[in-house]
């Protein structure tokens, strides 16, 4: 089910989300006045009209939902670098308030985001495409109630910067019950797949690499958090069970009821 973007009257108000707010303002600063490369084409039968590629070559003009969401989902621009900067601060004011929630959606921003290339663009932008990142993951594990659930942002994050072990540090660093109520509801969401050694999402490389990362930390760093937590013990079971292999894990009394 998508959710609707909140109500300014029900946004959170801490540092956390102030810090947010700041990042998002500093990527409408930096990349005011981008457009896509001048020679930049598309296929109409596939992405969209003319017109509508005139608009991404025109700064500053709003996007309609259905076509920001074309642009960042196609894979086949020339000057992909460019056409995120056009669009980046209104996708990033999207993800942020959750109008972007579905974890398809998340892994192919996120992939968007590998695929510009930004790492390699002007010290400025690199610098602001960094601070919203780690701003929306920070907020994201401060809030009760996040616009978008943590381990679909962690996706996002991840994709886009190539690496889980910043993201992973940050959440082992916030051991407030908020994020260690995210941790919980993350483990359940991932147990499925993590159990049959695959990841829970689609990585742009590396997967292998990513999922043993993923559940080493968790074997290495939830259950002590779970149990502080007061999380039910099925949970627990499931995150010891990562750190077993081979038949032991499927012979074990606690095996999940799962199905391959």
């Amino acid at each position: 089910m998508r959710h609707l973007p909140r109500p300014t009257s029900d946004r959170p108000t801490g540092p956390t989300a102030r810090r947010l707010d700041e990042a998002l303002t500093g990527l409408a600063d930096t990349f005011r006045g981008m457009a896509a490369h001048p020679d930049e084409h598309n296929c109409a039968c596939h992405w969209g009209s003319a017109q509508e590629l005139t608009l991404l070559k025109t700064p500053d003009v709003q996007l309609d939902a259905d076509l920001l969401r074309r642009t960042w989902h196609a894979t086949d621009w020339t000057h992909r670098g460019s056409v995120l900067r056009r669009i980046l601060p209104q996708l990033a004011t999207a993800l942020a308030c959750g109008s972007v929630d579905s974890a398809t959606d998340l892994e192919s921003a996120g992939r968007a985001f590998a695929m510009s290339g930004w790492r390699e663009w002007p010290a400025e932008q690199t610098a602001a495409v960094e601070e919203f990142l780690h701003a929306w993951w920070a907020q994201t594990l401060d809030d009760p109630t996040p616009a978008v659930p943590a381990h679909h942002v962690l996706v996002l994050t991840a994709e886009a910067t190539g690496t889980l072990t910043p993201w992973l540090a940050s959440w082992e660093a916030t051991p407030t019950p908020e994020a260690s109520r995210h941790l919980a509801e993350a483990i359940g969401h991932w147990a499925y797949d993590l159990l049959a050694d695959r990841l829970p999402w689609s990585a742009w490389a590396d997967e292998e690499e990513t999922r043993a990362e993923l559940t080493a930390w968790l074997v290495r760093h939830a259950p002590a958090r779970l149990r502080a937590h007061g999380a039910p013990e099925d949970l627990l079971h499931r995150v010891r069970l990562l750190g077993v292999t081979g038949p032991a894990r499927w012979d074990d009394p606690h095996w999940p009821d799962y199905r391959y």
